[in-house]
């Protein structure tokens, strides 16, 4: 991954963002294939781009981004982008890097930073718990969230994810990992009620149940 990122990142964008698309199908087929790991979607991704609020159980669905939201741009913590070959290339993808410890002075950078890619019909996906969860818990989100949706005035859609039972572990167990695509969710409305219908949205499967193992 990382001699592609580096070549990459020596090209032109468009073959960044084929080549993200590559290996992120790729490790999606080799999961399938070698773990035994198949990936059920349902509801629908709107045709526009969105905010799309993702719960994060493990890394499989950080890996699978590019290829399920057809070359989303997101945000990543900034020690990621010192790592030789794929930190020049996720810049050329339109990743935008986080310095945690800044506060409000971040999100601002995180905003003007990812409103060309906006513009240029990309959607945005972030993390709004913040970090990995284990699969069950529901943490609040992270006060950025309500803002980053606000300044963008993008529409939400809450996306439900439980890859933690097979995936966020030392040996993965073969079965199905759900991932839900909520209705989206209007720009505008006040920091109470985008929380609680978000926050609502991405823990519908820990309400339906867990990861199906194989039997």
């Amino acid at each position: 991954m990382i001699f592609l990122a580096w070549v990459g990142s020596h090209l032109w964008r468009p073959m960044t963002l084929t080549m993200c698309d590559w290996w992120s199908a790729g490790h999606a087929a080799c999961a399938r294939i070698f773990l035994g790991i198949r990936l059920e979607e349902t509801g629908a991704r709107p045709a526009f781009p969105a905010l799309y609020a993702v719960k994060h159980e493990s890394f499989y669905e950080a890996i699978s981004l590019p290829w399920l939201f057809d070359y989303p741009t997101g945000f990543a913590k900034k020690e990621l982008f010192a790592i030789p070959g794929w930190g020049r290339a996720a810049r050329v993808y339109g990743a935008i890097p986080v310095a945690r410890d800044e506060g409000a002075r971040a999100l601002m950078s995180m905003v003007r930073e990812v409103r060309p890619n906006v513009a240029e019909g990309r959607s945005v996906v972030i993390f709004p718990e913040g970090t990995r969860v284990p699969h069950g818990q529901r943490p609040r989100l992270q006060s950025g969230f309500a803002a980053l949706y606000k300044l963008l005035g993008l529409p939400v859609v809450p996306v439900a994810v439980d890859s933690g039972p097979l995936y966020q572990r030392k040996w993965k167990r073969p079965g199905t990992i759900r991932v839900h695509f909520g209705e989206p969710i209007e720009p505008g409305l006040d920091r109470r009620e985008i929380e609680r219908r978000v926050h609502e949205g991405i823990n519908r499967l820990n309400e339906g149940g867990a990861a199906q193992p194989a039997n």
